[in-house]
């Protein structure tokens, strides 16, 4: 039995690469007449000499902070799709309202690798607890399932005994949903008496995965791997029989960028994940996620060569309103870019006095005047005081933290 998907999960890096970027100029050639928002988001920008990451990264970011307004003013897709709407297979809803298309490619959101590495193969029958009703959860996981050649039972979103009775009855190897959930789903099988022993596997996600529940489902004889996906992406990262990270999907451009701005940070940084999507009904480029990651440097043990990450490690927008005026982790980096030779810089907002006020710490050397000219700069840019600290290089927690809110809420 195949430990890999296909031969494309073990490419060298370079060889990678070259066909990332490659299909990039391809399908940014074709969708740039055909998607309004992708065509301003390319402005000025030579796609025959997208070559590398360096060459992405002078493209700016687009967020998912950014979709709900661009839908209302470009309806339904906020001009970043490149297939018409009566031409895709569906069109889903997520709370905002966001909307998301789906074409008919087959494994369109990328869920087969995922599913392959959790131990799923073809012919398993597979319980999908994920939602069917609007938003794409359910039809993710189960177009992942039908590329791979296995039967699906539509679970969805509760109905716990209904759906112990079905897995008693139909006897599904594989799980899909919530890790909790798996849980509630097995505690209600023992309860009524039912037969739960034919789930094996599971791919996880939408909530955490302690290791006390990952440990407790192991114990039940379900071993489970993670996978990170949104809406808009489809399965951006998953987990294998390593378990030593997340491995980036095939046919998706991953990046950590400092919060707030387009600039990726070094390998091992905190910052937010930034995909770009080879997809031409949907090419997204450069889609800022709001999430947190970092990169795991090497390769997986278990052979696969992609870039790993270290999986979800919380939100990247940290907008505070201080004072009643909203300050941006943009803001900071800007005070950053104008003072040479400093490190990470942390904005920390408090109360004193009953008021807010707000502590500038920046990793740098001791210099005379230096904190003295970060005040006013920071003044400058935000319209606001705060006392600067200068701490030393290497100091501010590696958390992807621009600003801290640190007010006591209530």
């Amino acid at each position: 039995m195949s430990v890999h998907y296909d031969r494309y999960e073990t490419r060298r890096a370079p060889a990678r690469e070259q066909a990332l970027m490659r299909d990039l100029r391809g399908i940014l050639g074709v969708a740039r007449a055909k998607a309004p928002a992708l065509r301003a988001q390319l402005k000025g920008v030579d796609i025959a000499a997208l070559k590398s990451r360096a060459d992405l990264a002078r493209i700016p970011v687009i967020r998912k902070s950014s979709l709900h307004d661009m839908q209302a003013e470009t309806p339904p897709f906020g001009g970043l799709a490149a297939t018409r709407v009566g031409a895709l297979k569906r069109l889903l809803v997520s709370p905002g309202p966001i909307f998301e298309p789906e074409g008919h490619a087959k494994d369109w959101w990328g869920c087969a690798r995922a599913l392959f590495a959790a131990g799923v193969r073809k012919g398993e029958v597979v319980l999908n607890c994920f939602s069917y009703h609007l938003t794409p959860g359910g039809h993710i996981m189960e177009s992942g399932a039908h590329a791979l050649g296995c039967a699906v039972i539509p679970g969805g979103v509760g109905n716990t005994e209904q759906q112990a009775e079905a897995v008693h009855f139909l006897k599904p190897s594989a799980y899909c949903g919530t890790p909790d959930f798996l849980k509630i789903l097995l505690d209600k099988g023992a309860e009524l008496k039912l037969d739960m022993s034919s789930i094996k596997r599971g791919l996880v996600s939408g909530a955490a995965l302690p290791a006390s529940l990952r440990a407790e489902l192991a114990r039940r004889g379900v071993e489970v791997r993670q996978a990170y996906a949104t809406a808009e992406l489809g399965v951006i990262a998953y987990e294998s029989e390593a378990m030593e990270g997340l491995i980036c999907n095939e046919g998706l451009i991953v990046e950590i960028v400092r919060p707030g701005t387009n600039d990726p940070v070094a390998d091992g940084e905190v910052g937010e994940v930034v995909v770009t999507r080879l997809n031409p009904d949907y090419p997204l480029l450069r889609f800022g996620t709001g999430d947190l990651s970092a990169v795991l440097a090497g390769e997986s043990p278990c052979g696969r060569t992609n870039m790993r990450i270290k999986g979800w490690m919380g939100r990247a927008d940290q907008t505070a309103k201080v004072k009643g005026m909203f300050v941006h982790p943009s803001q900071v980096q800007e005070i950053g870019k104008r003072h040479a030779g400093l490190g990470r810089l942390r904005l920390v907002v408090t109360r004193a006095n009953e008021q807010d006020a707000m502590i500038l710490k920046v990793e740098a050397r001791a210099a005379d005047g230096l904190a003295e000219a970060l005040a006013a700069t920071l003044q400058s840019v935000t319209k606001l005081k705060g006392a600067v600290e200068i701490v030393p290089p290497g100091s501010l927690p590696n958390d992807g933290k621009v600003i801290a809110d640190e007010r006591p809420v209530g």
